[in-house]
């Protein structure tokens, strides 16, 4: 076990953990953070997605070593009050079924929106590839995106 300073959703914290530990075991396990699903555990279906300094990775395959010191967002630091425009045009479009795969699904298309603010289908298509919904609501997905662009076009900022 090692002592590890991450800083996660804005808040510096000390782990002891062992260095090969994934990130996921560390946010769910060790900080009670379980708005980050684990999936399939080998990076393939995105539930476990967060942002380390600002790009999406799968926490399932990164280790914890690799994150000490980085900026780690997680979905419940995506926004103080649950009112990023990706979450709100959830709410607003009734996205989730089950839901397990929501908070992944939100934190790719975070990063999709702030690249590129103005996505065509292909370009939702292309970033959310890599996060699976085993309830098929990637048309609902879809819309979402488009809403929240469209929101954040507007100035609704979170």
């Amino acid at each position: 076990m090692d002592s590890l300073t991450i800083t996660i959703n804005g808040k510096q914290q000390q782990v002891n953990a062992d260095p090969n530990m994934p990130l996921l075991w560390v946010i769910r396990d060790l900080l009670g953070l379980t708005g980050t699903k684990f999936g399939c555990g080998v990076a393939q279906c995105g539930a476990c997605t967060v942002h380390l300094n600002g790009e999406a990775v799968r926490s399932c395959v990164t280790k914890v070593s690799r994150a000490a010191g980085q900026q780690i967002t997680t979905i419940e630091g995506l926004s103080k009050g649950n009112d990023h425009p990706l979450q709100i045009a959830w709410a607003q479009l009734d996205v989730p079924q089950c839901g397990y795969c929501q908070s992944g699904q939100l934190m790719s298309a975070a990063v999709l929106l702030r690249e590129n603010g103005n996505p065509t289908d292909q370009d939702i298509d292309d970033a959310m590839s890599g996060n699976i919904c085993r309830c098929g609501t990637y048309p609902r997905i879809r819309a979402a995106i488009h809403k929240a662009a469209q929101m954040q076009r507007e100035g609704v900022k979170s």
